[in-house]
């Protein structure tokens, strides 16, 4: 009875809802019934409730080579670096902007780092082979200086630094605007005293600004480690694509998946390697967000 009373006296705002709640189960829950796909050796022609059952199969098949330790070790590694320079080179540029006087100059600053957020992966990966390709434009600055060219796209090694500088090119600037939208709602009497007592600006960042949206902070780093294991498949695809040199320290869980639904056809075990990378990501999100209750429990998601 409680519940019905509930929806009768907030009726309004429930039926706005409706909306919201229909797309989450259309493209969030009723398609958690594939993951039945990795029991199975999936048929399409006998569809999910035709197919032979096969257990754990799928699973043996992927935890059976060294390739999952890769690929998992790749993906956190690579998340970890995005996740923590991302939103750390975001933080710094929003303090930054917040800091400048002129308020034409916030408006242009703003608008040359958020830009980069709407261009696609595939512009970035032709932008980043005209840039690192053998004759690229970086290696041609190599040899004016007298230094030997770089074959970028044969050095493994080198690619999780590519890949984090890239991403804090492209995101860095969507997460500044709302680092930016949580700064402007701190009250400027508390730097208006700050100034009185005679705290400069460094000051006033670290023991009023960065505290203030210390929420902000962790909320966003919890999503961040929600998908800890989720690699960015357009990011990782479109920039490495097939080349199997990078792969040491590039192919991440999506990639392999994909290769192995793509090169093997087995719908059954890029299932088993989805399910994995679900049931991974919500331990590790309920792990991060019960720390986060202990440091700060207005910050925690749940």
């Amino acid at each position: 009875m409680g519940f019905i009373k509930e929806i009768m006296k907030n009726r309004q705002l429930y039926t706005l809802a409706i909306p919201g709640i229909v797309f989450l189960a259309l493209f969030s829950y009723i398609p958690m019934f594939g993951h039945l796909i990795a029991f199975e050796r999936f048929q399409p022609v006998k569809g999910i409730w035709g197919s032979e059952w096969v257990g754990l199969d799928n699973f043996k098949f992927f935890f059976g080579s060294q390739d999952w330790l890769r690929v998992t070790f790749n993906t956190v590694y690579l998340n970890a670096l995005f996740l923590i320079f991302g939103i750390g080179i975001a933080l710094l540029l929003a303090i930054l902007i917040n800091e400048a006087t002129s308020t034409l100059l916030k408006k242009i600053s703003q608008s040359l780092i958020f830009l980069p957020y709407f261009i696609s992966w595939l512009v970035v990966s032709l932008m980043i082979m005209a840039f690192m390709s053998t004759d690229g434009l970086l290696n041609q600055w190599l040899g004016q200086l007298g230094i030997s060219e770089v074959n970028w796209y044969q050095n493994a090694k080198l690619w999780p630094i590519i890949l984090t500088l890239v991403y804090v090119w492209k995101f860095s600037g969507y997460y500044s605007v709302i680092f930016m939208a949580a700064i402007v709602g701190i009250s400027n009497e508390y730097y208006e005293s700050a100034r009185i007592d005679g705290a400069t600006r460094l000051q006033q960042i670290l023991h009023i600004t960065i505290p203030s949206i210390r929420s902000v902070i962790v909320v966003l780093l919890l999503l961040g480690v929600g998908r800890i294991f989720f690699g960015d498949f357009g990011m990782i695809y479109g920039i490495i694509g097939d080349n199997s040199i990078l792969f040491p320290t590039t192919d991440v869980i999506d990639t392999y998946s994909f290769r192995a639904l793509r090169q093997l056809g087995n719908f059954g075990m890029s299932s088993a390697v989805v399910l994995y990378q679900s049931i991974m990501g919500i331990a590790a999100i309920l792990i991060f967000n019960k720390i986060a209750k202990k440091i700060d429990p207005e910050s925690r998601l749940f």
